[in-house]
């Protein structure tokens, strides 16, 4: 069983981030909400603390941690604003981590050590418009043409689709519905043909860019390929697999930060002469919330542990996502409650929290896939 206090490199990431995050983040965090303002150079910021490569090797510029930090550093930065947590998780578990994963040792000496440092912003495109979690249904093309690949389509619902300066793209290579008839490709931002869309506009998580990725005869060269013609789907299902772990932890971070801030509002509320947190029917609800933010937080650092130990993390990953997620959901609607009035305005950072939860039970998976993928593997058994 793992040891579910924190380690050291644990508490460093956490002080380090409430730090950064009370100068960089919480002074403008109404305003990126407000404008749906994407902070560029918070990421480069980032970057420079070793955040945008907490999970690659240090051999190619990152910071060699593991998952426990990882899940840390996510559920910190999403305690200061999910949005912020949002992209750096995509940049780091979606597509640093593909290209870890499966790209070749030269793929890695190239790309690696500029994500890391968030030189360059990393995107990840796999959801179509018409293929959310029906994804091996997909109509973006890549056909072959002499050394190059053409490929033809579109992406959405991307993190970073405009302003990443990369992304690993899954396109069709082969029949409809084929599991082994996709391919992933790593394209550089400015190759011809190339290009993003339209930037959605959003109930929450809005400092994270979310926007379509076009291709239109857009030529990719062999090299681009990452690992085998064919497999693309097939990797995108163990990406997603680690993914969830950072969906639960950014789901954590909500629910924490919604707990927190509930249990100092409710001693410092007074109404009929004492604290609201006298009062059973607010105490319980807090009660109730604590419990289910713990059970998340146990959830989620097993499969973190799992993932740490090379081990399968399909059941662990999915159920760590569901449940979080959920979680992060139904803490930040008592939140709002326990708050009342206040909770529903912006003076107070509940009703963005309550925003921001929903998307955790949808990106990476709805909850209704969650359930599908735990109903498939405990009925393996």
């Amino acid at each position: 069983m793992f040891n579910v206090d924190q380690n050291e490199n644990q508490r460093m990431i956490a002080d380090m981030i409430r730090d950064f995050g009370a100068k960089e983040i919480t002074p403008f965090r109404n305003d990126w909400d407000d404008n749906q303002t994407f902070p560029l150079e918070l990421f480069k910021k980032l970057g420079e603390l070793g955040l945008m490569g907490v999970l690659i090797p240090t051999e190619y510029g990152g910071s060699g941690f593991g998952y426990f930090e990882y899940v840390t550093a996510i559920s910190e930065l999403a305690k200061l604003d999910p949005g912020v947590g949002l992209s750096m998780a995509a940049h780091n578990s979606l597509c640093s981590n593909h290209i870890l994963m499966f790209g070749s040792e030269e793929q890695k000496q190239k790309y690696l050590p500029k994500l890391a440092t968030c030189e360059w912003l990393g995107a990840w495109g796999l959801t179509e418009p018409n293929t959310g979690s029906d994804a091996g249904n997909m109509r973006t093309v890549a056909k072959k043409e002499g050394d190059y690949w053409i490929l033809n389509g579109a992406k959405n619902f991307i993190t970073h689709g405009v302003s990443g300066d990369i992304a690993v793209v899954i396109a069709r290579t082969g029949e409809v519905g084929d599991s082994h008839g996709m391919t992933a490709f790593v394209i550089e931002r400015g190759t011809p043909g190339f290009e993003g869309g339209r930037k959605e506009d959003k109930l929450g998580m809005r400092c994270s860019e979310t926007a379509e990725m076009i291709f239109t005869d857009c030529k990719v060269h062999e090299s681009q390929v990452l690992g085998e013609i064919g497999e693309g789907f097939i990797q995108s299902m163990k990406i997603l697999d680690g993914g969830r772990i950072s969906i639960a932890a950014l789901s954590l971070g909500i629910a924490e930060g919604a707990l927190e801030a509930s249990i100092q509002y409710s001693k410092e509320r007074h109404q009929f002469n004492q604290p609201i947190s006298k009062f059973q029917g607010i105490s319980f609800k807090l009660a109730d919330m604590a419990t289910q933010v713990e059970a998340a937080s146990l959830l989620t650092f097993k499969a973190a542990d799992l993932k740490n130990r090379g081990e399968k993390v399909t059941l662990a990953g999915a159920q760590a996502k569901y449940y979080a997620s959920e979680v992060s959901v139904s803490v930040s609607n008592e939140a709002v409650q326990i708050f009342g009035g206040y909770g529903f305005t912006k003076d107070y950072p509940v009703e963005k929290y309550y925003r921001d939860a929903k998307l955790c039970t949808i990106g990476e998976g709805t909850s209704e896939i969650q359930k599908l993928v735990i109903s498939r593997e405990i009925l393996k058994k």
